[in-house]
């Protein structure tokens, strides 16, 4: 593509995403800044749709983005700017530090605030679940409550059964041990250290700590979910609302959750900001939609993803920053201790 092609598609996608109204080449030669003739800049825009960059809707003369033309401005047009010092101080300010929940549930209603689109954020993942803090706390005879706190601040609680009455010293004793030894390790690690100390431990200890690591990794992967915001934003944009059906197929796939959550995982394994333009996701009801996601991470570790659900005729370059600055602070206020 020459120079003029890329400014000529730059100038109509900017154009169509401030207005959202099909652009005709008088529109686009005043715009694009390029001294060219209305017949001259039609040949242009005839050969960025026949690139499958641009398209005719029926009711208009002009042209409008299609989700290729998207992908191209994004991946190779677009200037994405830091946010400014004012706006990104009244983000920091959210980010007080609080429980990983309402973290997380801060974060969600910052993007879809921000962005007047749906903010969505995945819970942490377990798959290498650890243990900040634990605790045996006895219920009955043979049933203890095991008390798991995360390295993100989240409390798990799980009753074990017995196969005997432990003591309050034993569970004590037991605490002790695992915390002082075994605090910030993966639970799968921690069995593979117990086959080789079992043997040195005391009963007591050796039995509470097999329970333990087997309600740790049970726990592993499990309750995936995510917290989403603003989903009705979307029923307030023009280019979803056209398609009631559409509209319909995507707020199902939020209530069913399963289709994001795999979208989601994606960009846990992703480095930095990802884009899913129309079709590219590979959800149907997202075929006219973008997600704009980023993950983040506790002390180093990526442990779920932030992101923006909206048109695809979204302000790129100002989502964009505000999804990779969330999902910093985000791990910022997650990795305090």
């Amino acid at each position: 593509m020459n120079e003029r092609s890329r400014i000529l598609l730059k100038s109509l996608i900017e154009k169509h995403i401030s207005d959202g109204q099909p652009i005709g080449s008088r529109e686009l030669a005043k715009s694009s800044g390029l001294e060219l003739s209305p017949a001259s800049i039609r040949n242009i825009m005839a050969d960025l749709e026949e690139m499958g960059f641009i398209a005719s809707p029926h009711t208009s003369a002009g042209r409008i983005p299609t989700p290729l033309g998207y992908r191209f401005f994004v991946d190779s047009l677009l200037t994405v700017q830091p946010l400014g010092s004012i706006e990104r101080h009244k983000i920091e300010d959210q980010f007080r530090p609080d429980s990983a929940n309402r973290l997380i549930a801060t974060a969600s209603q910052l993007l879809s605030n921000l962005t007047q689109f749906a903010g969505v954020v995945k819970s942490p993942s377990r798959q290498t679940s650890s243990f900040r803090h634990i605790e045996f706390v006895s219920l009955s005879d043979h049933r203890i409550l095991l008390i798991i706190v995360a390295p993100d601040g989240d409390v798990q609680n799980k009753v074990l059964e017995a196969s005997r009455k432990f003591t309050d010293s034993e569970l004590t004793e037991a605490t002790n041990y695992l915390n002082q030894k075994y605090a910030g390790m993966a639970f799968e690690n921690i069995r593979a250290r117990i086959q080789s100390e079992i043997t040195e431990l005391k009963d007591n200890i050796s039995q509470l700590m097999s329970l333990a690591v087997s309600a740790g990794q049970e726990n592993s992967g499990k309750n995936e979910d995510y917290i989403v915001s603003g989903e009705t934003n979307l029923l307030s944009v023009n280019d979803l609302t056209m398609n009631i059906e559409s509209l319909r197929t995507l707020f199902e796939m939020f209530d069913k959750k399963t289709g994001i959550l795999q979208l989601l995982d994606t960009s846990d394994r992703a480095n930095g900001v990802q884009i899913y333009i129309g079709g590219e996701s590979g959800l149907v009801p997202l075929d006219e939609c973008s997600v704009v996601t980023a993950p983040y991470d506790v002390d180093g570790q990526v442990v779920g993803t932030v992101g923006v659900i909206g048109p695809t005729r979204m302000a790129y370059e100002r989502v964009i920053p505000i999804v990779d600055i969330t999902a910093k602070l985000l791990s910022g206020a997650l990795s305090q201790p």
